[in-house]
């Protein structure tokens, strides 16, 4: 029996039904894909304020050390050198002429918070 396709298997009507079927397939696809994209996206703007966090504490650490080197008080340099949000999460501590600071970077995933943080140090002669 010959349809209307002339023959053919399925014709126009069989060919709508698998675009329909690929298209509801797509969707399903993109809908499961959406989180992934999100977590991705949350891990790379912490990976970032990770960086930025180090960098504080690099340029903390410094500001601490170049004060030690003209006699001045490390832990406010070092305390002064960050922003004011950061001012809650730096620790500061002077070994000799090294001066370490450690600062905890802001979390977006709440459960990241207490395995994040970054430390630099720097070293200066001391006058005299």
């Amino acid at each position: 029996m010959i349809g209307r396709s002339g023959g053919r298997s399925g014709g126009r009507w069989g060919r709508f039904a698998r675009l329909r079927r690929s298209a509801g397939q797509a969707q399903v696809e993109l809908i499961a894909g959406i989180p992934i994209v999100l977590v991705a996206g949350l891990l790379a703007l912490q990976a970032l304020a990770v960086g930025y966090t180090l960098s504080l504490a690099d340029g903390a650490a410094e500001a601490g050390a170049l004060s030690l080197s003209g006699g001045g008080e490390p832990l406010a340099a070092a305390e002064s050198a960050v922003p004011g949000w950061a001012k809650q999460r730096i620790g500061v501590s002077v070994e000799g002429s090294r001066v370490r600071v450690e600062l905890r970077p802001p979390t977006l995933l709440p459960f990241l918070g207490d395995h994040l943080g970054v430390s630099s140090s720097a070293w200066a002669r001391r006058p005299g």
